[in-house]
C-alpha cells in the first residue's frame, strides 16, 4: 500500500507451505483480513514469497491469468519477491541450508530469473520490483582464501547472466527490475563493507567488458546497467546486529554508487550481558526459551571497546556465556517490531525508527518498505498473537512511525 509515496507491505514468508497452492490459499486468507484491520484502502501491496517448487507452477499460463485476475478483484499487486529461501522454511529444521542451493548453483541462478519472468507479468506499469536474494553463500562453507574466490568467481558469472536477462526484459517490456541482495551475519556478505567489495572487485571488473560485448555498449553504459539491475535489500536487523549506524551505511552506499531496492523492517533481540556470575546464569536460562532447532540465530557481542565477536549460532554463544567479557549481544531473532521490550531483553527497535527517519528525509534511498517477522512459530508463547493480528500490528506501527 501506499504511504508516504512508499510501496509498504509484509513479506509473505511468514506464512508456512512451499507449493503455490499453499502460498496462494495464505494470501487469499490474510491479504483481505491485514487490509480489512488496517481499514486500508486503494491498492494493497503484497511482498510475496515464492519458493522454487511455487515459481515451477506459477508460470504456467493459467495458473498466473489466475492470480493476476485475483489480484484485479481484490485491487492488490505485487511490487517486491523474497528469492532468498529457495526450499521448504517452515517447521522443519533450516539452519544455514536457506542459503542452499548458493550462487555458485546454476540452480539458484536459474530459479531467480523464472522469479522475474513472473513478476515482470505482475508488476503494475509505473512500477520498479525486486527480489531479495542470498548473500552469495553461507561463508563458514568455504574452507579456504582460494575456495572463496573460486566460489566468488562463479557467483560472479551467474549474477551477471540475471543481470542480462534483466536488461533484455527492460528493453522488451519496458518493466525496470532489479536484484536486491541482502547482507547477513555468516553470509558471505555480512556488512556494507563487504557489500561495496562485491561490486567494486567482482561485478564491475568482471561485469563492465562481458556486458558491453554483450550488448555493443560502453563499458561506463555497462557499469550503469550493473548498478541498476544489482541493488541491495538492506535488511534492518541484519544491519543492526553487526552494529552498523544507517546514515552511515546509506552513505557509504551512495558514495560507491550502490541503490538500495528494498528496505526489509526487522527487528533484531539485544541483551545487556551482567558482569557478576549469578548475573550471567540468570541471563542464560533466560535465553533458553529463544534456543529453538529451526533457524540460524547468530550473535554478534560487542565489548566495552568496541571490539565485535561472532558465535554462529546461539547455543554456541550460550556455552561461553559464563567467560564472557562482553557487554552486549545481538542475537538473529526476527522479533516482533512492534514490541521495544521482551521482558527483560529488548530489541533494536530503535534502529527502524532510524532508518524510517531517514527515509523519509531522503526518499530517493528507496521506495520498497517490507516487513518481515517470520519467526512467529518459535517465539516464546508470551509474545505470540493470531497471525492476522500480528501482521497488521506490525504494518501499523510501522504506519505510525513513518506519521
Amino acid at each position: 500500500m501506499d504511504v508516504k509515496g512508499f510501496h509498504l507491505s509484509y513479506c509473505s514468508n511468514i506464512h508456512p507451505g512451499e507449493s503455490w497452492e499453499a502460498t496462494f490459499q495464505n494470501l487469499k486468507i490474510y491479504i483481505p483480513e491485514v487490509r480489512q484491520r488496517l481499514k486500508a484502502e486503494g491498492p494493497f501491496g503484497i511482498g510475496l514469497r515464492l519458493s522454487n517448487e511455487a515459481s515451477l507452477a506459477l508460470e504456467r499460463p493459467e495458473k498466473l491469468r489466475e492470480f493476476q485476475d485475483w489480484l484485479r478483484k481484490v485491487n492488490a499487486y505485487v511490487f517486491t519477491l523474497n528469492g532468498f529461501p529457495y526450499g521448504d522454511f517452515h517447521r522443519q529444521i533450516v539452519k544455514e541450508k536457506v542459503h542452499f542451493p548458493d550462487w555458485t548453483t546454476t540452480d539458484r541462478r536459474d530459479y531467480t530469473i523464472r522469479s522475474f519472468r513472473i513478476l515482470a507479468q505482475l508488476l503494475p506499469p509505473g512500477i520498479d520490483g525486486g527480489i531479495s536474494t542470498s548473500p552469495i553463500s553461507y561463508r563458514h562453507w568455504f574452507k579456504t582464501t582460494d575456495a572463496l574466490n573460486q566460489g566468488m568467481e562463479t557467483a560472479t558469472q551467474h549474477l551477471l547472466e540475471v543481470v542480462e536477462e534483466l536488461v533484455t526484459i527492460h528493453r522488451i517490456t519496458g518493466k525496470l527490475m532489479h536484484l536486491d541482495i541482502e547482507p547477513e551475519p555468516d553470509g558471505v556478505l555480512e556488512n556494507s563493507d563487504e557489500t561495496v567489495s562485491l561490486f567494486l572487485n567482482w561485478l564491475l571488473p568482471k561485469g563492465k567488458p562481458w556486458l558491453a560485448q554483450k550488448f555493443g555498449i560502453t563499458e561506463s553504459e555497462a557499469d550503469e546497467l550493473i548498478k541498476r539491475h544489482i541493488q541491495v535489500c538492506y535488511d534492518v536487523c541484519h544491519f543492526a546486529i553487526v552494529y552498523e549506524e544507517p546514515a552511515e551505511t546509506f552513505a557509504k552506499f551512495e558514495a560507491a554508487g550502490i541503490r538500495i531496492g528494498k528496505i526489509q523492517i526487522s527487528a533484531a533481540l539485544k541483551v545487556m550481558i551482567p558482569e557478576t556470575p549469578n548475573g550471567k546464569f540468570s541471563l542464560g536460562k533466560k535465553l533458553l526459551s529463544f534456543v529453538e532447532s529451526t533457524y540460524l540465530h547468530q550473535v554478534v557481542a560487542r565489548d566495552a571497546k568496541g571490539k565485535l565477536k561472532s558465535y554462529s549460532d546461539l547455543p554456541q554463544a550460550l556455552e561461553l556465556l559464563p567467560e564472557s567479557k562482553e557487554e552486549e549481544w545481538r542475537i538473529h531473532f526476527h522479533v516482533p517490531v512492534f514490541l521495544e521490550n521482551y521482558g527483560s531483553f529488548s530489541s533494536t527497535q530503535e534502529t527502524i525508527s532510524i532508518v524510517l527517519k531517514e527515509i523519509l528525509s531522503k526518499p530517493e534511498i528507496t521506495q520498497h518498505l517490507e516487513v518481515e517477522t517470520y519467526t512467529w512459530e518459535v517465539l516464546p508463547e508470551d509474545t505470540r498473537l493470531s497471525l492476522g493480528e500480528s501482521i497488521a500490528r506490525e504494518l501499523s506501527w510501522v504506519i505510525g512511525e513513518m506519521g
